[in-house]
């Protein structure tokens, strides 16, 4: 008799329990931004801060159009600062290409991104070889990754521009897309202007480093030489072309980084939006 009147005791507790938890439930549906807060809190830990920003802002975009009545709406983080963090996200990891490949070397000896000699130069590179005037070519292609090294400061200030001017929609467009969709975006958005502000800065870099004189000398032997061919390079453009290059290929490699690693949550915003899951 102990034993049963235990476990109705027990039973009219649980119930009471389960029925609290219920009505509370129903309170916080109410609230859109409640909705965004129990999304975020189910994330997995494992999942990365990229995937937890898609769900966050459709999760929001959800909240939104059910309550769109509604003049005020708390949640643990405005539309602002959920585009904001995406924002930092994009401009860190641009800030770090940029800040590798202006150093020393970066691109002359990575065999990713390294700037050979225009193919077009080959003819050069054969018969000057064959004289044992290789060195002229070593150096010429020295002093265009030296020239790509100094000029890729220049491309944070416009990467750091066409952030800036990201959309809500923009956001929307780069999370649905590939791993890469960011890198793409910014190339789209940055590529003609790259072209054009970085070729007076790559004539300058490959005149203060030598490599016009470089080549100029390497064509005077060549030229030099009987019954050669004719050649035409464009050394400027060619080297403009490929730093960009690089400055792409290294973005869409962080970009992929980033997303697969949770790890990457750099800023007091990017945690505080982010990071919901471990609150």
């Amino acid at each position: 008799m102990q034993n049963r009147h235990a476990a109705l005791i027990h039973y009219n507790s649980l119930s009471n329990n389960q029925w609290q938890a219920t009505m509370s439930a129903k309170k916080l549906l109410i609230k859109p931004a409640s909705v965004l807060l129990l999304v975020s809190a189910s994330f997995n830990l494992q999942a990365s801060w990229w995937e937890q920003g898609v769900e966050a802002y459709k999760s929001y975009k959800q909240s939104q159009d059910s309550d769109s009545s509604s003049s005020t709406t708390s949640s643990a983080f405005s539309n602002s600062e959920l585009q904001k963090a995406f924002k930092q996200a994009l401009s860190i990891g641009s800030e770090e290409v940029v800040k590798r490949l202006s150093v020393l070397d970066a691109f002359n000896k990575d065999p990713q991104i390294h700037i050979d000699l225009p193919s077009s130069l080959q003819p050069v590179q054969s018969i000057l070889e064959k004289y044992g005037q290789g060195a002229l070519l070593d150096d010429v292609e020295l002093k265009i990754n030296r020239a790509a090294e100094q000029a890729a400061p220049k491309a944070k200030d416009l990467f750091i521009g066409a952030i800036q001017d990201l959309s809500f929609d923009d956001i929307q467009k780069i999370y649905q897309g590939s791993d890469d969709s960011a890198t793409q975006y910014l190339k789209s958005k940055t590529a003609d202007k790259l072209r054009s502000e970085f070729k007076p800065i790559i004539e300058q870099s490959l005149s203060e480093v030598g490599a016009l004189k470089a080549y100029d000398r390497l064509i005077a032997n060549y030229k030099s030489m009987p019954f050669v061919p004719d050649i035409h390079a464009n050394l400027q453009q060619h080297v403009v072309d490929e730093s960009i290059n690089g400055l792409f290929y290294y973005l869409a490699k962080t970009e992929a980084e980033i997303r697969k690693d949770p790890m990457k949550q750099s800023t007091e915003l990017l945690k505080k939006v982010f990071s919901s899951s471990k609150g």
